[in-house]
């Protein structure tokens, strides 16, 4: 129960809980439908500015067009009258040129004239499309309004009463089979690196690739909460945890700065400040869900192709470790052939350089036996008794 004053008489009186939260709807309600009424009527007056500034502007481009041509006339018809006095001193001749000069004067100034009626149509076409512009944007901010009226209405009946993470995981389940059969989405229980995101969306196709993955952040916050947080408060854990599950995207569903036109305007892109990362209200949920998958499904035959390659590469790595592990094996091998056919050779140089000494003594052992041979030919008996008269004598009885 609680206790209300009223203002004027003082009397102090008790209400239920419903009727307390009636009163206090119908506070914020008034509140609320008043500054709609106060950003309608200041977007009206902006409109109408616009419009006048147009206008004004139109109308000053129009009088310095007018007043161009009038210039423009004007110099023509000095120009015509210089040349009426250079040509009096041949009548006739004059008299041509001055009728072709006014021709072509008047053809000027109707053709200027055409110009400037065409200026007059493009300048009221110019205001009319200007004015068909603004009326659309009236109707498009008129529209938002409504949105806004309607998010509203849903934030105080569904959204407090319905926890975000609850409404975004029913709003999954809905769709689920239809549109998601092959995708996980669960909550992220895992805080074994000091912390977690709220949900992790991973969907691979039947080779087992995966396609696309998401952390989500969900952050809600009532009108009775004392400290208001915003959406970039929540920015760098989002990153983080992305990071630390290895996740592609991060998307924070969020219902915080609900005043805020930039975040109310539909799926907003922060990469600029994180990679990859997107801030989205409720009803965007499913949406950005099928944008990323879309975008994922349009280059997935790259990262088959990709897949394809890396395979190839470990392949390409496998034959070359086989080739290298060989070449080192081969290698290991010529060394010890190699050096056994050096010893060989060198045993081999050895016995040619024994052989070459034998041959050179059986050379020179010929040479002598030669030599031998030469002395005995030329040996005779007459050379051998010559100066020995006994021998001569024992050689010449042997004979007879």
């Amino acid at each position: 129960m609680h206790e209300i004053k009223c203002p004027n008489c003082g009397t102090t009186f008790t209400v239920d809980e419903s009727g307390y939260a009636a009163i206090v709807s119908q506070i914020k309600d008034e509140e609320f439908n008043k500054e709609l009424e106060r950003r309608k009527k200041e977007l009206e007056e902006e409109t109408k500015t616009k419009i006048e500034n147009v206008k004004l502007n139109v109308k000053n481009e129009q009088d310095r067009t007018i007043n161009s041509l009038k210039q423009e006339v004007q110099a023509l018809k000095n120009e015509v009258l210089l040349k009426d006095k250079e040509l009096q001193s041949t009548q006739e001749k004059a008299t041509y040129d001055k009728a072709l000069a006014l021709n072509n004067a008047n053809q000027e100034i109707s053709k200027l004239k055409n110009n400037l009626d065409m200026k007059d149509k493009e300048n009221e076409l110019a205001i009319k499309t200007l004015n068909e512009k603004h009326n659309s944007e009236i109707k498009i901010k008129d529209e938002q309004i409504e949105h806004y009226r309607d998010m509203k209405a849903r934030l105080s009946t569904k959204m407090i009463g319905e926890s975000l993470e609850q409404h975004c995981l029913n709003s999954f389940n809905q769709v689920r089979m239809t549109c998601f059969q092959n995708a996980y989405f669960e909550k992220d229980n895992d805080a074994s690196n000091g912390t977690k995101g709220d949900f992790i969306y991973r969907e691979t196709n039947e080779e087992g690739i995966e396609i696309l993955s998401i952390m989500f952040e969900m952050k809600n916050e009532n009108d009775t909460t004392a400290t208001k947080h915003k959406n970039e408060d929540f920015f760098d854990k989002l990153d983080k945890d992305r990071k630390q599950k290895k996740c592609e995207y991060a998307v924070l569903v969020t219902l915080l700065e609900p005043d805020s036109d930039y975040y109310n305007a539909g799926i907003v892109d922060v990469s600029y400040r994180y990679p990859k990362m997107y801030v989205v209200r409720p009803q965007c949920f499913i949406p950005i869900i099928t944008l990323l998958r879309n975008a994922a499904l349009n280059s997935m035959q790259y990262k088959t192709d990709l897949a394809e390659i890396r395979r190839r590469e470990v392949d390409v790595s496998d034959f070359e470790q086989k080739l290298i592990d060989f070449q080192t094996k081969f290698s290991k091998n010529y060394d010890l052939a190699s050096k056994q056919f050096n010893t060989a050779i060198e045993e081999i140089d050895k016995t040619i350089a024994h052989l070459q000494k034998v041959r050179d003594s059986l050379v020179g052992s010929e040479r002598n036996l030669k030599l031998a041979n030469d002395k005995a030919q030329d040996l005779s008996i007459k050379k051998l008794t010559k100066g020995n008269a006994t021998m001569k004598q024992k050689f010449d009885e042997l004979n007879k």
